[in-house]
């Protein structure tokens, strides 16, 4: 089962994703795969309403690979690596990933990757135009001159 929207205002959306074990009953479809439910991975844009990125949560069960390559052609992807390890492909370049590893792969990087543990790998992907950083750090971020109050 994959989660909803559980509660939007004018200016955010928010989702309970519940724990990291659940994201294995997660399924999506894939544009490039059509009529293929890929099992242990959930796309947020739909549910939180996201413009200017897209944010997967994975789970790829223990012994299992991605069995083809891709590339994008405007993303660049952010693998974040949260729980388990494997190896990942680019390029013909192998690198070994785990608990903390942070991959960055450009549009055209032809890419794939495998659990080659015991273990689930999770992780989460974001893909963003490339390019489309218009502030860096907490460059685009603005102070509110008002008092921080919280409900007693």
């Amino acid at each position: 089962m994959n989660p909803s929207a559980s509660r939007q205002g004018s200016r955010y959306s928010v989702t309970e994703l519940g724990a990291i074990e659940a994201w294995k009953g997660y399924t999506a479809e894939v544009a490039s795969l059509p009529g293929i439910k890929v099992p242990g991975k959930f796309f947020l844009h739909p549910v939180l309403g996201l413009t200017g990125m897209e944010i997967s949560v994975n789970c790829l069960p223990a012994g299992v690979k991605v069995p083809f390559y891709h590339t994008h052609r405007m993303h660049e992807e952010l693998y974040l690596f949260i729980k388990g390890n494997g190896q990942f492909q680019v390029d013909g370049d192998i690198i070994e990933i785990r608990e903390g590893t942070t991959l960055r792969v450009a549009p055209a990087g032809e890419r794939t990757w495998r659990n080659n543990s015991q273990e689930d790998l999770y992780y989460i992907v974001i893909q963003a135009p490339v390019g489309g950083l218009a502030a860096a750090g907490t460059e685009d971020g603005v102070t509110v001159q008002r008092k921080v109050v919280w409900p007693a």
